[in-house]
């Protein structure tokens, strides 16, 4: 799909999107109660729709009424053999592989070739020293439990997916267990979001300040009734917006939220100012925006950008194609970008490519805000935001 972004400046005001990290995390804890839990402002994004399939596929039931879903939970430990889809929703596939470990019986998770070919090595070490069974193809993953409770070491500078699969599945093993983090330690705001969610549903987790996450077990979900906030990241490319001279009011954001990705305020606001150097580690998603501003402004360097290699495209690499096309200078290293702004961006004489991948689209569309141009492959929003290009056009 292709759409044609206006040379214009954009002015009104919007409701944030629900936070897809938080929404997540909810909709996995009511699948995992034991009675009915209400989630109030869950979006019709792909991913949402990803992680509602897989509960399903566990045993859970699920209603959806507009954007509020009621779950009655199910017993992960006592499910039939079952198939979830993904589709191309990273978080829902490494939350899930743990919960589906809980089970004596078989479980085959699938998706999308580029999202079955992202790392999952942890989670092999872990059946490997527990001997169960990890089967990986390149359409799918099955897996065989039961995982039994103990002592987990990973790596801190992997993905924290992998962290907070196991911090759902854990608590419902009979025993004790520690999940101890090997510093670096980095996107640690995704894991006190697990904390909180957890919290949220009655499930008690420490994370200690040596990185060793504390969970008892024989712990039980309690359903509840909850609100997802709004989302910082996919709000950021508004806030992007105002940066580059647009007006536009955003309800819905929590401030001093778990979410790394607030960051984001305080970033722009040094991109207006300056060419920084700015550490990504903990808020990856924000990458693709904050090449697209900085090459509208002053530049940036980013560091620890390895992971962006590993998301739905290769993301630096990818910004970088795009922002070279409006004549940008952009400097792709293993784990630094370098993004030099020119005296003036270049009309754009191709269409920009979306890269199958929602955030190169929405940095895309912010940056031909200022020079008008055409994005090729922009129903890839639908991943997170599918709405996304109807508020845009909204606020003209």
């Amino acid at each position: 799909m292709k759409i044609q972004i206006e040379k214009t400046t954009y002015s009104g005001k919007i409701s944030a999107p629900p936070s897809k990290s938080a929404a997540h995390r909810r909709l996995i804890c009511a699948a995992l109660a034991n009675g009915k839990s209400v989630i109030h402002c869950i979006s019709e994004s792909e991913d949402m729709k990803a992680t509602i399939d897989c509960i399903k596929a566990l045993g859970a039931t699920v209603e959806k009424d507009g954007d509020t879903v009621t779950v009655i939970g199910c017993d992960p430990k006592n499910r039939e053999k079952a198939t979830l889809n993904c589709r191309e929703s990273g978080s829902t596939l490494r939350f899930f592989v743990p919960i589906c470990l809980l089970s004596d019986k078989e479980a085959t998770l699938n998706g999308s070739e580029r999202l079955m070919s992202r790392p999952l090595e942890p989670y092999e070490e872990i059946c490997v020293s527990q001997g169960m069974d990890y089967i990986l193809t390149e359409n799918d993953l099955t897996v065989k439990g039961p995982i039994t409770s103990g002592h987990f070491r990973l790596r801190g500078d992997v993905s924290s997916q992998f962290i907070s699969g196991l911090m759902f599945a854990l608590p419902l093993c009979d025993g004790f267990s520690v999940i101890e983090l090997i510093p670096p330690v980095m996107s640690a705001s995704y894991i006190a979001m697990t904390v909180e969610a957890l919290k949220e549903f009655g499930v008690h987790v420490e994370v200690t300040e040596d990185d060793k996450i504390i969970i008892p077990g024989g712990q039980k979900y309690k359903p509840t009734v909850c609100t997802v906030e709004g989302d910082w990241s996919n709000a950021a490319f508004f806030l992007a917006l105002n940066t580059l001279g647009s007006d536009i009011e955003i309800d819905g954001l929590r401030r001093r939220s778990l979410q790394g990705d607030e960051v984001i305020i305080k970033l722009l606001g040094k991109l207006s100012r300056t060419c920084p150097t700015i550490d990504v580690s903990d808020c990856p998603d924000l990458a693709p925006i904050l090449m697209a501003t900085a090459a509208a402004l002053n530049g940036v360097h980013l560091i620890n950008t390895d992971r962006l290699k590993i998301k739905e495209s290769d993301r630096g690499e990818a910004m970088a194609q795009e922002l070279r096309k409006l004549g940008v200078t952009v400097t792709v290293g293993d784990n630094e970008i370098t993004v030099t702004a020119p005296d003036s961006l270049t009309p754009l004489k191709e269409p920009l490519l979306g890269h199958n991948d929602h955030r190169i689209v929405m940095a895309s569309a912010i940056i031909l805000s200022l020079v008008g141009g055409e994005i090729d492959g922009c129903e890839a929003v639908s991943k997170s935001f599918p709405d996304f290009f109807e508020i845009l056009n909204a606020l003209k």
